[in-house]
């Protein structure tokens, strides 16, 4: 093991499968956070751009299987439907995955921490936000965003979810768009950490063995998922999106 993942001791090694199995769960049921909890997790244990190499495979497959669960025709209406987000939030990406290694992580996860905490304080005390009709200029913004903070965080999900949320959009449409959204940018982020330097021989072993777990704990969370009816998924939803966000904030301010 230690050949294969020369920066990471083997209990270390456990430890970081639990983390992935954790995540995976969280995603099975809600559809996303995975990314959040394994490098929150992740870094923990190891410097920040490890984390977040080992975090990209897990991710790319995980959302594969999410986007095809109702099979590759509702996947494609999914990426028409939302095409001018998956667009620009691709184009920001490549752009802000070459400044991983230039901006202070504390500034990084205070950008995306602060407004996921305060959107789903709002949404959890009932001042429920909502777009009863898609805005193109709100839907490119939103992809923007969530393009700029994942490249160099690989932590897309906060704004995406948010947006979705307040669509008001049905559960199984939700994970399957979700799915769509972030598999496709997994892809993006895998050939752009190519070029960044993350993504390399020394991470590349460690982030395939994460596949695994990460799969076992969304299987579990799947079938946690199909026992909650809509109000349930989004009460969960928002909760994990609070939780996540008060942990950004946490550590851009505490370390």
């Amino acid at each position: 093991m230690t050949d294969l993942i020369p920066f990471l001791a083997p209990a270390g090694f456990v430890l970081a499968c639990a983390i992935a199995l954790f995540a995976g769960t969280i995603k099975g049921m809600v559809g996303f956070a995975m990314p959040m909890i394994m490098v929150s997790g992740l870094s923990s244990i190891m410097s920040p751009d490890l984390a977040l190499a080992g975090l990209i495979l897990p991710t790319l497959v995980t959302n594969g299987f999410q986007a095809l669960r109702q099979g590759p025709g509702a996947a494609w209406a999914s990426m028409k439907r939302f095409r001018a987000f998956l667009i620009v939030g691709a184009l920001f990406l490549l752009m802000s995955a070459q400044m991983v290694r230039l901006l202070p992580a504390e500034v990084m996860l205070l950008i995306i921490g602060a407004p996921i905490t305060l959107f789903a304080v709002t949404q959890l005390m009932g001042k429920q936000l909502t777009l009863h009709k898609p805005s193109h200029r709100m839907e490119l913004a939103v992809g923007a965003f969530a393009g700029f903070v994942g490249g160099f965080s690989g932590i897309w999900g906060p704004p995406t979810v948010a947006y979705l949320t307040a669509l008001g959009t049905e559960k199984k449409e939700q994970m399957r768009i979700q799915g769509v959204i972030y598999g496709l940018g997994a892809v993006v982020l895998f050939f752009a950490h190519l070029g960044s330097g993350v993504m390399r021989a020394e991470t590349l072993p460690f982030s395939l063995l994460m596949i695994l777990p990460a799969l076992l704990g969304m299987w579990i969370g799947g079938k946690l998922q199909d026992r909650i009816d809509q109000a349930t998924f989004r009460k969960a939803t928002l909760f994990v999106l609070l939780i996540a966000g008060l942990n950004l904030v946490r550590r851009a301010l505490m370390g």
